[in-house]
């Protein structure tokens, strides 16, 4: 349970009902959170699997996803799960400061408590203390990562006989978009990716860094990075912000045959290229594309502390972490969010039962 360190006095009312308005019949009063370890044979090591559920009363309160730059999110640890089914959401988090589990927990948290489960596992590398270049690099292992977690929790003891097996999606914020692109049929391109980072023009902090990193993406075994990753009990995915989608074969997004929803955040010509998803949902056949345009890429992190992007800049983290696209708060921009995933997927996975 190291992830989950932070025992907090009382779940306070932080995750307003404004953002769970939504289908309220099926919304619980409670969010529970638990650990699971998910077997990765091709990682050689098993998974850490936070799991977010409806809940009964039990357990202990924690809070999820604070640092000294982002407000955390509560939960209730290993809270009783509330009889009933539930539809499953597969989450993918990014890299970097966003790159666990924990620090998306401000969408997941909603999403439980609005009646589905929610399981993110912890992509090795992506993030926190063992970050490490060469694995946030190899994409192409991301996606099996959440095949994995949906192999152990069809099985797990506490979930098993909670779940609509029938009734799974994915979400994936930045790097997870693209690995939720990839879950549901598209290709990464080998070529493209080892040439990802041959100029600045793309990502400047993430190829800055690989470069200090002493890492060379001509030199990496890109022998398995086109494979096909499609998992096809994914019946919806949901994209936000999906970064990079310029390392795809754009000849593969028509393959796709399942509803994906992309949300780009900024406005038209604003959003990094290497973001930018418009012309990828024109080429998915069930593809569907909205945009917030005064929100930023760093809208997708949490709520930030007083002082936040003082600290950030005194620290050199290099990104504007706290700078959303307009004058609304990232509260606001989290409401609005939370109310296009919850709306999404209560139309895919909840409808015609």
């Amino acid at each position: 349970m190291k992830l989950l360190m932070k025992i907090a006095t009382m779940v306070c009312s932080a995750i307003s009902p404004l953002l769970i308005a939504h289908n309220a019949a099926a919304a619980s009063e409670f969010v529970g959170v638990r650990q699971i370890a998910a077997p990765d044979i091709e990682r050689g090591s098993d998974l850490a699997v936070t799991v977010w559920y409806p809940a009964d009363a039990g357990g202990k309160p924690i809070t999820l996803g604070e640092s000294p730059f982002f407000v955390g999110t509560d939960a209730i640890l290993e809270a009783p799960i509330s009889r009933g089914k539930y539809p499953l959401i597969l989450l993918s988090h990014g890299a970097g400061l966003g790159g666990t589990p924990e620090a998306v927990s401000w969408i997941a948290a909603p999403l439980a408590k609005q009646g589905f489960i929610v399981a993110a596992p912890a992509h090795p590398g992506n993030g926190g203390a063992n970050r490490s270049a060469t694995q946030t690099m190899k994409l192409w292992l991301r996606p099996a990562d959440l095949t994995a977690t949906l192999d152990e929790i069809e099985k797990d003891a506490v979930f098993r006989d909670s779940l609509e097996t029938d009734r799974v999606g994915a979400l994936g914020l930045s790097a997870g978009g693209n690995t939720i692109l990839a879950l549901a049929g598209a290709r990464l391109d080998p070529s493209r990716l080892a040439s990802y980072c041959d100029t600045d023009a793309l990502n400047p902090s993430l190829c800055g860094w690989v470069r200090q990193s002493g890492v060379d993406l001509h030199a990496m075994d890109m022998r398995l990075a086109g494979r096909h990753n499609e998992d096809k009990r994914i019946r919806f995915a949901m994209a936000i912000d999906p970064a990079p989608v310029d390392v795809f074969d754009a000849r593969t997004f028509p393959e796709i045959s399942i509803p994906i929803e992309i949300v780009n955040l900024g406005q038209p010509g604003k959003i990094p290229q290497t973001a930018l998803a418009s012309g990828i949902a024109k080429l998915i056949p069930k593809g569907r594309y909205l945009t917030i345009g005064d929100a930023s890429h760093f809208s997708m992190f949490g709520e930030c502390k007083a002082g936040a992007a003082d600290l950030a800049e005194s620290e050199q983290i290099g990104d504007p972490i706290c700078s959303d696209g307009g004058g609304r708060s990232r509260f606001d921009i989290h409401k609005q969010l939370l109310g296009m995933a919850i709306e999404a997927f209560d139309r895919e996975l909840k409808s015609a039962r």
